[in-house]
C-alpha cells in the first residue's frame, strides 16, 4: 500500500517512493511518498500562507479544529494501532495505548488557553503581556512513538494559531501520513503539511528562512545539528533528546515490590524511550536479591511480532539501532557478567530479547551511552552519596528516579539529581499538564503543560500609558 504525503490541502504521491520496512519480519509491506527540496519548500510556502488567516481565527474555532483532529485518531484507532505495530515493532497493546495518547494530546491542547495578562496597573497606565504565535512550526519526530510524539507538537502549536510542516522519521513515516489524510479533511489547507524525507530534508527544514520555530525529538547528536541549522535565522527550538536516565534503589526497599516495576520501566518498548531506565544503582546488601527478581521477570517476557496478542517484547525498529545495541550487548559481555538474555539470534526480525548484565564497570559502553535497546545494566554501590555522585556523572539529564520504602527520604535523594524530571518510586510517569524537558545534553525548552504551550508563542509586552 503506498501513503501520501500532504501539501497545502492536497495529498500528494511526492517525487519517488521511500519503502518502509516491518522490523518483526525485515519485509517491506509499504511504501511512503517521499519529498525532495522542492516539494519541502512547497510544503513551507503553503504553511507560511496560511498562517496569517489561522493565526486570525478565534480560539474557540481553533479548539474545534484540534478537538476535531482527536476525535479522528480515535474513530480509526484500530487502523493506527496496526500500523504502529508494523512499522515501529511495538506489541500491538503498546500501541493502543500510544494511540490513545495521542488523542488525548489533542484533547489537552483543545481545553487550553493563551491570555493576555496584566503585569502592572496604576494611574499611570498598564503593562500587558500577550502571547502570540510564531509562524511556520518545523514539527519533528522520532521512531520510537512517531503518533504520540507528532501530537506532543502539533496540538499545541496549532492552538496558539501557528502552522505546521510535521517530519516523521523516515523510518516510521506511516502512521503520520494516515493522520494527514484525516487531517486533510479537518483543517484548512495549508494548516497542517505532513512531508517524508530519507534523513536527506532535516537540515533543509531547519535551516528555511520562513520556518519561525523547530521543536524537534531525537538524539543528541542529532539535536545539536538541528540547534546549529536553526542559528542561522536565530529560530526558536524545542529539542527534547537523548537520556540516560538513572534509578537508584535504596537500601531499605524491598526487592519483591520494585523489581517488576524497574523492568516494566526498563524494557517497555523494548527499552526505546528516552525516559527508559537505562543505568540501575543498587546497595550492595540488595544487590543479589534485585539481580534475581529481574532475571525472573526477564524469564516471563515473550519475544516476537507485535502483531501477537501474546508478545511483551517486540523488536528493535531498525537495523542501524539493532546493530548498535548488539554491539553494546557484545561490550557489555567483555565488561560484566550477563545474567538474562544476550543472545541474539539468526532469523528474520531485530530482535534482541530482554538482557541484564551485573558487575559491570561504570566505563563500559553500556553504562556511558544511551543504549535505547533492551539491555539494562546493574550497577552496586556501598555510599549513597557515591551512587549519586555517579547517576549525575553523564552528559545526559533527562530522568531520574529514587526507589525506596520512605519516599520522604526518596524525595530528598531525587532533588539531588541532575535531571528534567525526577520520580520517587516510578519512572516515565508524564502528564499532559506538566512541564517535561531536560537538563544537561538532554534538551533545551520544555514540552507539556502550559509552559509547553507557551513555547509555540512570541511574548510580546505592551506599555499602554494613561
Amino acid at each position: 500500500m503506498h501513503y501520501q504525503s500532504l501539501i497545502n490541502g492536497v495529498l500528494n504521491d511526492g517525487v519517488l517512493k521511500l519503502d518502509v520496512v516491518n522490523p518483526a519480519t525485515e519485509q517491506v509491506f509499504a511504501t511512503a511518498a517521499r519529498a525532495d527540496e522542492a516539494l519541502l519548500n512547497e510544503a513551507v510556502a503553503a504553511a507560511k500562507n496560511a498562517f496569517p488567516a489561522w493565526s486570525r481565527t478565534s480560539a474557540d474555532d481553533r479548539r474545534a479544529k484540534v478537538l476535531a483532529l482527536g476525535q479522528a485518531i480515535e474513530q480509526n484507532a484500530d487502523e493506527f494501532a496496526r500500523l504502529l505495530t508494523m512499522e515501529q515493532g511495538k506489541p500491538i497493546t503498546l500501541a493502543r495505548q500510544e494511540v490513545a495518547w495521542a488523542a488525548g494530546m489533542f484533547k489537552f491542547f483543545a481545553s487550553m488557553s493563551v491570555s493576555d495578562v496584566v503585569l502592572k496597573e496604576s494611574s499611570r497606565g498598564r503593562v500587558i503581556q500577550q502571547h502570540k504565535p510564531l509562524g511556520v512550526v518545523a514539527a519533528i519526530a522520532a521512531w520510537n512513538y512517531p503518533l504520540h510524539i507528532l501530537s506532543m507538537k502539533l496540538a499545541p502549536a496549532l492552538m496558539v494559531g501557528n502552522t505546521v510542516v510535521a517530519k516523521p522519521a523516515p523510518t516510521t513515516p506511516l502512521s503520520a501520513l494516515l493522520f494527514a489524510k484525516l487531517a486533510a479533511q479537518i483543517v484548512p489547507p495549508g494548516v497542517i503539511n505532513v512531508i517524508v524525507d530519507n534523513n536527506d530534508l532535516g537540515e533543509v527544514l531547519t535551516n528555511h528562512p520562513d520556518v519561525a520555530k523547530v521543536a524537534f525529538t531525537g538524539s543528541t547528536a542529532t539535536g545539536k545539528k538541528v540547534m546549529s541549522s536553526a542559528a542561522s535565522s536565530l529560530k526558536r527550538i524545542t529539542l527534547e533528546l537523548g537520556g540516560n536516565d538513572a534509578a537508584i534503589v535504596l537500601d531499605d526497599a524491598d526487592p519483591k515490590v520494585v523489581a517488576p516495576k524497574i523492568f516494566r520501566l526498563a524494557f517497555t518498548n523494548s527499552g526505546q524511550i528516552c525516559l527508559a531506565i537505562k543505568r540501575l544503582y543498587v546497595p550492595s546488601s540488595l544487590y543479589d536479591a534485585i539481580c534475581d527478581e529481574l532475571v525472573k521477570e526477564a524469564e516471563k517476557t515473550v519475544i516476537g511480532d507485535g502483531l501477537d496478542d501474546k508478545t511483551t517484547l517486540g523488536p528493535v525498529q531498525n537495523r542501524q539501532q539493532f546493530e548498535r545495541v548488539k554491539a553494546l550487548l557484545a561490550d557489555a559481555k567483555a565488561n560484566g557478567r550477563v545474567i538474562a538474555g544476550g543472545d541474539v539470534g539468526e532469523g528474520k526480525g531485530y530482535f534482541i530479547p530482554a538482557s541484564l548484565v551485573r558487575d559491570i564497570s561504570d566505563s563500559a559502553r553500556l553504562v556511558r551511552e544511551e543504549q535505547f535497546g533492551p539491555v539494562l545494566p546493574i550497577l552496586r554501590y556501598d555510599d549513597l552519596d557515591d551512587a549519586v555522585r555517579r547517576a549525575n556523572d553523564s552528559e545526559f539529564g533527562l530522568g531520574g528516579s529514587v526507589w525506596t520504602a520512605n519516599p520522604a527520604r526518596g524525595f530528598e535523594v531525587a532533588a539531588r539529581l541532575e535531571v528534567g524530571t525526577a520520580w520517587v518510586n516510578n519512572h516515565i510517569d508524564v502528564r499532559a499538564d506538566v512541564p517535561f524537558g531536560g537538563a544537561k545534553q538532554s534538551g533545551v525548552g520544555v514540552e507539556l503543560g502550559q509552559d509547553g504551550l507557551e513555547e509555540y508563542t512570541q511574548a510580546t509586552v505592551i506599555y499602554a500609558t494613561a
